[in-house]
């Protein structure tokens, strides 16, 4: 079934808080924002579209940041190494969109638990933030990707789609190369759904290494605005199902997905 052209699948989402301006209240660009607040629907996609996330440990007052410089990765730029089209091309996996988004962000967070304990940390996804992006999974603005061998979940990653910017939070892999599967499956989307970028926050070796840059804070924040001005398109019509990862490879198969009736 060929997706819709642009729809507005969101509400409108109105804060109770008034969010200060990251470039006055951090001139430093060290990062933290704000503190306090909640972790409501409404609360987070305002931060989200004013260039914040939330990022703390369980326990402590929620830290709201907004870091400077901001490491972004470009879709159509993205291009996936032969060692992953190989992998994709015989593995024999499928893909999914929102078929699996618990089981992705409570694997993501016994990752991040499994890294934090071997490093002497905490973890960043606790029992509150799993609920706070599982609401905003109902409200249809986070989404997962997820990678399969038959049934078995392998990889995947979670984050949120506002406008046409994508917010990358977390990913993993229960098998090699599988969180790299879902980030390809994600760069093809975003893509095909004319995304000039993904957010990734803060850069890490592992995502530099996979095409990722860093723009400063301010660059980011005006462009952001541009992106979320944008209306997005309906993924909808291919949640819920697995299809095959290999046929991605093909060129311009995404346009089985999206159609260019939905890329106008």
């Amino acid at each position: 079934m060929p997706l819709p052209n642009h729809h507005p699948l969101q509400r409108p989402f109105v804060c109770r808080y008034q969010f200060p301006d990251p470039m006055a209240a951090d001139p430093e660009g060290e990062g933290l924002i704000a503190l306090g607040g909640d972790l409501a629907a409404d609360t987070l996609v305002c931060a989200y579209r004013q260039g914040m996330f939330p990022w703390f440990n369980e326990g402590e007052p929620i830290a709201w940041w907004s870091p400077d410089p901001r490491c972004i990765i470009y879709p159509s730029d993205f291009c996936a190494s032969k060692t992953l089209k190989r992998r994709i091309k015989n593995a024999g996996w499928t893909f999914s969109l929102n078929l699996a988004f618990s089981e992705v962000i409570a694997a993501c967070a016994d990752t991040r638990r499994a890294y934090a304990q071997a490093s002497t940390s905490a973890t960043w996804i606790s029992p509150a933030m799993i609920e706070a992006y599982t609401d905003l999974h109902a409200e249809q603005v986070a989404y997962s990707v997820e990678i399969w061998d038959n049934d078995e979940l392998i990889g995947g990653l979670y984050g949120l789609k506002l406008g046409q910017a994508f917010f990358g939070e977390s990913m993993f892999h229960r098998v090699t190369d599988a969180s790299k599967a879902a980030f390809f499956v994600l760069m093809q989307l975003c893509a095909h759904s004319q995304f000039a970028w993904v957010d990734c926050q803060l850069p890490n070796p592992h995502l530099l290494r996979l095409g990722a840059s860093i723009l400063p804070r301010a660059e980011f924040l005006a462009r952001l605005a541009q992106q979320l001005s944008l209306p997005s398109i309906d993924w909808s019509s291919i949640c819920g199902q697995k299809l095959p990862l290999d046929q991605l490879l093909n060129e311009d198969l995404m346009t089985y997905y999206l159609p260019p009736s939905a890329q106008a």
